[in-house]
């Protein structure tokens, strides 16, 4: 049975970890007798967390999509991970999600972790409700909890429930939007209603003008409605919820115990009610600028929001019909390469079960399977339609790693199975550094590279160690310096003979020519790897032939790719080629670049000679009591702190740290704050090194190639 789009809700369960997400998944497929029992994570039986990795951890790691119906309509859940090192997850999903079901923990309040996915929910313009779960919990505090939201997230949130107690003995939720009492048996499952007993009421009607007031905000009609009955019918208040939440105008707060499963029914009833279809919801952005409304009607237009690869099938493709029908058979091209392919069969999921399906309308979510040339990012059309849905876009990693297989042989067979997660993970970037000469991967989490190294080891059988990446150190030069060689060789026959005089300087722009020498040619190159090198032509006389310029260049270029400190790239330098000899018989481009790379070697070991190295400014989120341990562990880094400041009930630090300090720091900062921090980074500059580390490094690199 295909379901029309106004009829379909895309819900995605967000919340920091240990909110309760997969356990209200599990109870929304229990309420609407999808599941005969609730799974539980302990026992690793629930639908969503169904991966090997995901039992033996007892947490998401990937999402999940699951579905359910409910009265006339089909919801479509997706329960996302909670550790920000999977946040990749929690990006795609919002791609596909037309409502955001933000899950807090009573007993921690608004967590970190929900204030970074909130930035998310707010860039994808995503209607969102908050559920703040275990308020039956010993430590559970729910008006605490709603204040801290109000707080975080404005004006805009409003409570629709609060538990008449708190604690082990929650059974009692308020509803003020329909202004009644749900009493819960013990077994929790359908609560009997009862009237709000009139200690209560005072609260409830407040609550319950509050969201009247905020349905009728938006709907003139509405409005005077309001102002000449004093109050909205049921239908006409769900009516001006539904737009209120489609435009972000609210944010409703629901209560429940999703262990116990008491309030979860009232949430999906909500959902069903009053949240957006995604017919209620903006038209999709193109690339070309364009907008895509979502109608049965249209073109079929599918969109890849997620690729896994499992065992004896391939490639899994996770999509969202944007337009259109699929069905069973259909044929489509891929708008990113052109290549076609065949659906030859659809499904919707629960988890790790799949049922095939002849069809799925504008909005809907599905599943296909083998797909050869098609990924995550990738539209779909017919053949003659040519558009492209807008591509998500991920974070930059945080973390690095330098890999390595046990035997060179297994080098390729590495490569190629980390470039197969790679097209499926857009959060994870392969690097083969051709300066450091290393494999890195570059990931969100130390996590999400222990997820990774566990994928490539157990679907490949390839071991591959972790080890600490090089730096890419840069040289320069902090004075002038002036220095010639002489290349001589006599073997027989003819020789070669070169003799080359340079001045090198540091470069900046627009520096004025030397006043001793006089320029004939200036050339001010971008290298490859950042900086510049400034290459003046200074012979008078004649005695170095022009043509032997772009030698003495080529010779000076060899030697900055690989610096004479540490091996490490050069930039920033200028060198005026100001006299030299040559020989009419012996003198050649080889003999030039020999003499050029050994002058500007000598040259720039007097030339007072820096290394610096990559600064990134890091951004902390932090809980205040945790601070103190956090800065104390970033002055040992080599830090610099910028600034401080609140946001929300959380601390925000802004640091520049060498990246050579930032190895492992996901993991650290984990310890330090028992998980309640997170940090982006972002390169900012190149910095001089202090002198003891130079010598340091000096010192590693000349015992390296003493060994090589």
């Amino acid at each position: 049975m295909s379901f029309e789009t106004k009829n379909i809700r895309n819900v995605a369960l967000l919340g920091h970890s240990g909110s309760g997400k997969t356990v209200f998944a599990e109870t929304m497929l229990f309420e609407a007798h999808e599941l005969n029992r609730r799974g539980t994570i302990a026992d690793g039986s629930t639908v969503s967390d169904y991966s090997a990795l995901e039992k033996e951890r007892g947490g998401s790691i990937f999402s999940a999509m699951m579905h359910v119906n409910w009265k006339d309509s089909k919801i479509n859940i997706i329960d996302t991970p909670g550790f920000d090192d999977f946040v990749g997850e929690v990006v795609s999903t919002l791609k596909v999600a037309d409502t955001a079901v933000i899950m807090l923990n009573a007993k921690n309040g608004v967590e970190v972790g929900t204030e970074l996915i909130w930035e998310y929910v707010e860039e994808f313009d995503t209607p969102a409700l908050f559920v703040i779960n275990q308020v039956d919990h010993e430590k559970a505090d729910f008006e605490n909890t709603l204040e801290q939201t109000k707080a975080t997230f404005g004006h805009k949130v409003i409570p629709v429930q609060y538990p008449l107690q708190v604690g082990e003995g929650f059974n009692t939720i308020v509803d003020a939007l329909r202004m009644t009492m749900y009493v819960f048996s013990d077994e929790g499952g359908r609560p009997e209603k009862q009237p709000i007993p009139e200690s209560e009421m005072q609260r409830a009607q407040e609550m319950h003008n509050a969201l009247v007031e905020a349905a009728a905000e938006n709907d003139e009609t509405l409005m005077e409605k309001f102002f000449d009955a004093g109050s909205l019918t049921e239908e006409e208040l769900a009516e001006g919820l539904r737009i209120a939440i489609a435009h972000q105008e609210i944010y409703p707060v629901f209560c429940c115990s999703a262990t116990s499963n008491m309030g979860s029914g009232r949430v999906m009833g909500f959902i069903n009610d009053v949240c957006p279809s995604p017919a209620d919801r903006p038209p999709a952005r193109l690339d070309d600028g364009e907008t895509l409304p979502c109608t049965s009607n249209g073109d079929t237009c599918l969109f890849i929001y997620k690729t896994i690869s499992e065992p004896r099938i391939g490639n899994v493709s996770y999509f969202k019909v944007f337009s259109g029908v699929i069905k069973a058979g259909d044929e489509l091209v891929n708008a990113n390469n052109r290549n076609s392919e065949r659906f030859s069969q659809i499904y919707i999921a629960n988890g790790k079960d799949r049922t095939q399906v002849d069809e799925l309308r504008a909005g809907d979510i599905g599943v296909t399977v083998k797909l050869k040339d098609t990924h995550t990012n990738n539209t779909l059309n017919p053949k003659g339609v040519d558009r492209k849905i807008e591509r998500m876009h991920f974070p930059q990693p945080r973390v690095r790693v330098a890999v390595q297989p046990p035997g060179k042989a297994d080098m390729e067979k590495l490569i190629k199975a980390l470039h197969i997660i790679e097209e499926e993970d857009p959060t994870l970037i392969v690097e083969q550094s051709k300066t450091l000469k290393q494999t890195l991967l570059h990931g969100q989490g130390q996590l999400h590279l222990d997820l990774i190294k566990h994928r490539v080891e157990g679907m490949n059988g390839i071991t591959m160690e972790f080890i600490k990446p090089k730096i890419s150190y840069r040289e320069t030069i902090t004075k002038a310096a002036n220095k010639q060689y002489r290349h001589k060789k006599q073997s027989g026959g003819s020789g070669q003979f070169a003799e080359v005089h340079m001045r090198i300087e540091p470069y900046y722009d627009d520096m004025p020519d030397p006043s001793d020498l006089t320029v004939r040619n200036r050339e001010v190159e971008e290298l490859p790897w950042g900086g510049k090198l400034g290459f003046y032509w200074c012979i008078v006389g004649g005695s170095i032939d022009a043509k032997y310029s772009n030698a003495i260049k080529k010779g000076i270029l060899s030697k900055m790719e690989e610096g004479p400190l540490t091996g490490s790239p050069s930039q920033n330098i200028r060198v005026c080629i100001y006299d030299g000899k040559m020989h009419s018989v012996d003198s050649n481009d080889m003999a030039f670049m020999l003499a050029s790379t050994q002058a500007f070697k000598a040259a720039f070991m007097q030339a007072a000679p820096q290394i610096m190295e990559p600064i990134y400014e890091v951004e902390i989120l932090c809980a205040e009591d945790v601070m103190g341990d956090i800065m104390g562990d970033l002055q040992t880094r080599r830090a610099t702190i910028m600034g401080m400041d609140a946001k929300g009930h959380y601390q925000k630090i802004i640091a520049k740290v060498p990246l050579a300090e930032l190895y492992q720091y996901s993991s650290t900062l984990r310890s330090l704050s028992q998980g309640r921090a997170k940090f982006t980074k972002k390169f900012s500059e190149y910095s001089s090194v202090p002198h003891d580390v130079q010598q340091q490094l000096i010192a590693a690199h000349q015992e390296e190639e003493a060994t090589a």
